[in-house]
Parts: structure tokens; C-alpha cells; sequence
């Protein structure tokens, strides 16, 4: 996940999308959610002849717990593609079979970066895909994406510290007081938010950072790094043998960047075409949310079966379970700021409009002329008296 936002909408705009022919691994899991029943026809959870016979579902990233309520549609012993890195099975409504099938992709180095948005445009059998919001806005001249649904409340991206050797630390806007170096991946945008704010100094900021714990264990924590507090920060305190002791952190989204990340979107000139499907499939995914935040072990025992058959990286269950507590307590995941799972808070879109749309002009990657709330999301699938607990 580390670097899954960086440079993605750049790649959009280059993206040229090959197919290569390769013999397929497959293999089946004995996760998933049972299937108890099949839906009637007309239920609520009836997507037979109104979805596409397999939902395709494009991820950014390698299946973790961030991506827990896509992976918990799946209905039981999944198949899984090794060597095309997806998985797909029947598509799932908390135990009822939904006459559907669903395929999840896993993206960033499981697809050369290739990113969903792009991907939209190039492969029609794509449904949804993973945008960020900021990134949304970053396309929407060219080539825009509209979301109908947000997984995560909140970004999980953090910086963080070692609290020993800096412990004056206590927010963002404490690093900034320094001349502390801080690593982030290239093409960041939060990061030309915090330059261009004050809160950092853009000579303490080093693109340098390519995901790995090297220098900041060299350099004994005297930097700060880029990180996420649903992978590194558990990594670092008990899986990186050469740390295993405390990070301290802070959210970027509390630094007054609010993205929404990851947000399932779809090309807008199909939404007319997707509608019937959308209004049923966007509650499921709220149901899914739900479910999954009560109830993510089966799911997260999936994810991890996945990640080692993907020969991905080392994710275990314990870091899993750890990422769902700190998406619950720390807002991530879960209802925002009212009694709705998944919807959009459109003062907050129009609030990452008006940050990004200076950074882009300055890049000379200028956002749709008269950019509204309303071009990047859509609440209008999504049912408002659905919550996650």
C-alpha cells in the first residue's frame, strides 16, 4: 500500500493498457463468507439480470485489511488466479448467494501500476476501481471518474517519528518547526499541501523514499517517513527486526488534507447503463463495510492466503487485525460524521477541490473548468439509513 498513490495519475494519462497471454495458476481458498441461501427474485440482494453476470472490481493495490469489505463479497472457496493476481467467486450479501459472480484484481506491482482509473477507460469489463479523491480531481479535464462509493472514511497515510529521538514531536506542525528531513514518495499531492501551507518546509521535504525501512533505521529515527498507520506503524513496532520498538504519528487527513482514498468509482459516461445495477450493488458494499468491521476474521484469514498466494509480501493475520482496530478507532473506517457507511460529505469534496486545484494548476495538469462536488461523487446509490457499528 505504500506507495499506491504515488505518480498514479500520471500513469493514467500514459496508460496504455497490454494484454499478455500467460497460462493460469489457479488454485481455491477456503475462505470466504458461506453461502446460506440464494436471493429471490426481486430481494434487495438480487443482482441476476441486473449486474453484469461477474462484477469486476480493480483495485490499486495488494488485498489488505483496507480493502476488507471488497474481499468480503466473496462467497466461499473463492478461485484464485496466481498468476493474474485476481480472485473471483460467487458475489455474496452476508450469506446470501446474489446470482452473481464477483472478480477482485489486485493492482500496484500486481499490474505494473497500471492504475484503475485508467483502466475504466480501457477494459470494460472493469465496474468499479479504486480513486482517490484528490487523484479524481486530478483527472477530471481529461479523463474523470465519478465515485459512488468510499470504503474508508479517512485516509490511513501518516508520518511518523521515533518519539525518543525526537520527543518535542507531537503533530505535523511540529516537524515543520525543524529542520528535521522528511521521506515521501515522488508525486505525492499531500505533500505539496503541507509544502505549500507552511506546515512543512520544502527543504526539509526528500522524495526519496521507495518504501523500505533502510533509512530510517539507518539513520537511528532521526528522520521522519511516509507510512501508513494501518501497515507501517504495526511493521516497524513488531515485525522489522532491525526496529520493533515505538513510532509515534499522525494522520495527514488531520493535518487538513481530506481525501477520501480509494473510493469505488466508475467511468461516468456509464453511469446511466451501471444505474440498476448501482443502486443494489452500493448497499451491498455498505452492508459488506458493516459486516466486515464486526466481524473481519474470516475475512482477513482470505487476505492473507491471498497475499502469499500472490507471492506479494509478508502480511500476516496479526497485522491485519491490528489495521481494523486502528481503522475503528482512529475514524478511518466507519460512519464519519453522521449515521451513513460509504456516502460522501460534499462540503468535504468541495474542500479537496479547493486544496488541489492550485497544486495541479501549478503542475500545469489544471482540473475541469468549474470543478463541483457533484462531478467527482454521487451519494445517489447509496442508502442513507445503512451503518456501520
Amino acid at each position: 500500500m505504500s506507495a499506491r498513490s504515488a505518480g498514479l495519475a500520471a500513469a493514467v494519462a500514459a496508460a496504455a493498457v497490454a494484454t499478455t497471454a500467460c497460462s493460469s495458476d489457479s488454485g481455491t481458498s477456503q475462505g470466504g463468507q458461506p453461502v446460506q441461501q440464494a436471493a429471490a427474485a426481486g430481494a434487495p440482494a438480487a443482482l441476476k439480470g441486473v449486474c453484469p453476470d461477474t462484477v469486476v472490481i480493480q483495485t490499486n493495490w495488494w488485498p489488505q485489511a483496507e480493502y476488507g469489505a471488497v474481499y468480503r463479497l466473496l462467497g466461499e472457496k473463492p478461485a484464485i488466479d496466481k498468476n493474474k493476481k485476481k480472485v473471483t467467486g460467487t458475489l455474496v450479501d452476508n450469506g446470501v448467494d446474489t446470482g452473481v459472480r464477483v472478480e477482485i484484481r489486485a493492482g500496484g506491482p500486481a499490474n505494473n501500476f497500471t492504475p484503475s482509473a485508467a483502466l475504466l477507460y480501457t477494459d470494460s469489463t472493469v465496474i468499479l476501481g479504486g480513486v482517490d479523491l484528490d487523484q479524481g480531481a486530478q483527472l477530471s479535464a481529461d479523463k474523470p471518474t465519478l465515485s459512488v462509493f468510499a470504503p474508508l472514511d479517512l485516509s490511513p497515510l501518516v508520518l511518523m517519528w521515533d518519539p525518543t529521538a525526537h520527543p518535542q514531536f507531537n503533530t505535523i506542525s511540529d516537524i515543520g518547526q525543524t529542520d528535521t528531513k522528511v521521506l515521501y514518495f515522488q508525486g505525492s499531492t499531500y505533500m505539496s499541501y503541507l509544502t505549500g501551507s507552511g506546515i512543512l518546509r520544502q527543504n526539509q521535504i526528500d522524495p526519496s523514499y521507495d518504501g523500505q525501512p533502510q533509512q530510517f533505521v539507518t539513520s537511528r529515527g532521526e528522520v521522519v517517513q511516509q507510512g501508513y498507520l494501518t501497515n507501517e506503524v504495526y511493521a516497524y513496532e513488531h515485525e522489522i527486526s532491525q526496529w520493533k520498538k515505538r513510532v509515534a504519528w499522525q494522520l495527514v487527513s488531520d493535518s487538513g488534507f481530506p481525501t477520501y482514498p480509494e473510493t469505488l468509482a466508475i467511468r461516468p459516461s456509464r453511469k446511466a447503463e451501471l444505474s440498476n445495477c448501482l443502486h443494489k450493488l452500493v448497499p451491498i458494499l455498505q452492508r459488506a463495510t458493516a459486516g466486515y468491521l464486526t466481524d473481519p476474521n474470516p475475512t482477513n484469514d482470505l487476505l492473507v492466503q491471498l497475499v502469499k498466494e500472490y507471492n506479494a509480501f509478508a502480511y500476516s493475520s496479526e497485522r491485519a487485525r491490528y489495521a481494523v482496530t486502528a481503522m475503528k478507532d482512529n475514524g478511518i473506517a466507519g460512519n464519519g460524521t453522521n449515521r451513513t457507511v460509504g456516502d460522501f460529505d460534499l462540503a468535504r469534496v468541495q474542500r479537496i477541490i479547493d486544496i488541489v486545484k492550485p497544486i495541479f494548476a501549478g503542475q500545469k495538469k489544471p482540473v475541469k473548468d468549474g470543478l463541483k462536488p457533484e462531478d467527482l461523487v454521487t451519494n445517489e446509490f447509496v442508502d442513507p439509513a445503512l451503518s456501520a457499528k
